[in-house]
């Protein structure tokens, strides 16, 4: 896992959909759907309202990170949800695993040259702060906040 993170179970009836899920079906879904959301709320915030554009290329790209490892590895997108802040930017996916995302890596610690695993590294130095959720039903929900600012 990521240095240093939170677990827990929810007691919400959310959980895995049966598997004609409305979630996203694809990494372009989502990002589509955070560059909405984050659109949305600069127009909310008036005129002359600005986002850093490093800042929205890490969100978009820890919305595609968590989505492509939903589809890999957890069974597929279950949910998606995209809270924008005028700070930070709140991105929940869920999937149908209880298994906790790791980096693919050796037992001495290197990292061979090799295609995958590399998303869960990424997400971690991006997001402020990760929470993964295990939901009643089954699966697992990770939230991951990033800044909209740097520093």
């Amino acid at each position: 896992m990521c240095g240093e993170y939170r677990a827990h179970s929810t007691g919400a009836p959310t959980g895995p959909p049966a598997s004609d899920s409305s979630g996203p079906r694809s990494p372009a879904e989502v990002r589509e759907a955070v560059r909405q959301a984050l659109d949305s709320s600069r127009r909310s915030r008036g005129p002359g309202a600005t986002t850093d554009a490093t800042a929205v290329g890490d969100v978009l790209l820890v919305a595609s990170e968590l989505t492509t490892n939903a589809m890999l590895h957890g069974g597929g997108v279950t949910a998606f949800e995209v809270i924008p802040g005028e700070r930070e930017v709140r991105l929940s996916v869920s999937d149908r695993s209880d298994e906790l995302p790791r980096p693919a890596r050796r037992a001495d610690g290197s990292a061979p040259l090799q295609i995958g695993g590399h998303g869960w590294p990424i997400v971690c130095r991006l997001a402020r702060d990760i929470i993964v959720s295990y939901l009643q039903a089954g699966g697992k929900r990770i939230t991951a906040v990033v800044p909209l600012s740097p520093g």
